[in-house]
């Protein structure tokens, strides 16, 4: 007689080997059916991970029929649902999850990171919207290689830009590259709220918004107005960007949205002729800022030519060569950015309950 405590305990002691944290830990609900002595297991995810999905599954299999000595079939598969967000604030139609990309300053590759995080989730399995909320200086147009405008069918709504599998808007895809943007803050607000509620987004898993620097009106009217699921913030080992960064986690935890991590941008450089590696902006941020406020750090992006190279060119790393380390990098913080989210929506509902078993 197959022991149902022991199957559940391998299968939760199991480690994602990209977001370095089992099974339990990410809660993934599983399906257990012992019907004919053959131990059938599906295992559910609640965040994108197909890149390694079989690679979970053959390491499963090995694990539980060298310890258990039965024939194995195990499925490991995904499901986004939607999360929780702020209190008050309504769902939008067809976007399952926001999540909110900020830096407490410029020119920490903000809008970079955001672009690699929106493709690196959809590379993931999902289906996902970028939406560029930089009013005065949108740069997605450019990442994104988009010189057309969206179109309208009714003249109401527009329809959003595909680009890399990805959909996306941005207040640049309607003026010119070189036009200044004169508004004050309640028309940057308007612009805000037309383009993420007239945009005809598609059945979104994760809209991405790429947030500009800063904690002013965008990002109040983001926490009070726009069903956020969770936040990431963009910082550099420097210690002033450290400290703006500490004030845009300290703005998400006053408006209650969840901070899912940190990412430390520009984190150190490696020369691409000799090999010396060296911390240009310091060491060590990142993880002080992690420990400090217990939050998530999700990754460390390094400083390299061919992620400003790809931005700048409208072939963003994770598309231009997603073989490189630095694309796996993106990836891997797209992972360990949608699990910490599926935590968090663990932790706010009830539902079934995880283990589900047939004895027929």
């Amino acid at each position: 007689m197959l022991n149902l405590f022991q199957i559940e305990q391998l299968i939760h002691n199991y480690q994602d080997p990209v977001t370095l944290m089992t099974l339990g830990e990410v809660k993934a609900k599983l399906d257990i059916d012992l019907d004919k002595q053959i131990l059938n297991i599906v295992i559910t995810l609640g965040y994108p991970a197909k890149s390694y999905l079989h690679d979970m599954q053959s390491d499963l299999v090995n694990i539980l029929r060298g310890q258990l000595r039965v024939e194995v079939i195990v499925e490991v598969k995904s499901k986004i649902i939607k999360h929780r967000v702020q209190q008050g604030v309504a769902a939008l139609k067809d976007i399952k999850n926001i999540i909110a990309v900020a830096s407490g300053k410029g020119g920490v590759g903000k809008s970079t990171t955001s672009v690699n995080l929106a493709l690196s989730l959809a590379a993931e399995g999902a289906i996902v919207g970028l939406l560029d909320a930089d009013i005065y200086g949108p740069s997605q147009p450019r990442m994104l290689g988009i010189a057309q405008r969206p179109e309208s069918g009714d003249g109401k709504s527009i329809e959003p830009i595909e680009s890399y599998g990805i959909q996306s808007m941005s207040i640049g895809y309607l003026i010119d590259e070189e036009e200044p943007m004169i508004w004050r803050g309640p028309m940057v607000t308007q612009a805000l709220q037309q383009m993420l509620s007239d945009t005809n987004w598609r059945e979104l898993d994760y809209l991405v918004i790429d947030l500009p620097p800063g904690t002013g009106d965008i990002q109040l009217t983001l926490s009070q107005k726009v069903p956020v699921s969770g936040s990431v913030i963009i910082t550099t080992p420097q210690d002033i960007s450290l400290l703006d960064a500490r004030k845009a986690l300290k703005m998400f935890g006053k408006v209650k949205v969840p901070v899912l991590g940190i990412i430390e941008n520009m984190s150190t450089h490696i020369c691409n002729q000799c090999g010396y590696e060296e911390h240009l902006f310091g060491s060590g941020g990142g993880d002080e800022m992690s420990d400090q406020y217990g939050v998530k750090l999700l990754g460390k992006v390094p400083l390299d030519i061919e992620i400003r190279k790809g931005s700048d060119g409208g072939h963003p790393t994770v598309i231009n060569d997603p073989g490189s380390n630095i694309a796996h990098v993106y990836r891997a913080i797209a992972s360990r950015t949608a699990s910490q989210l599926a935590i968090q929506s663990e932790s706010f509902t009830t539902i079934l309950p995880n283990v589900f078993v047939k004895n027929d």
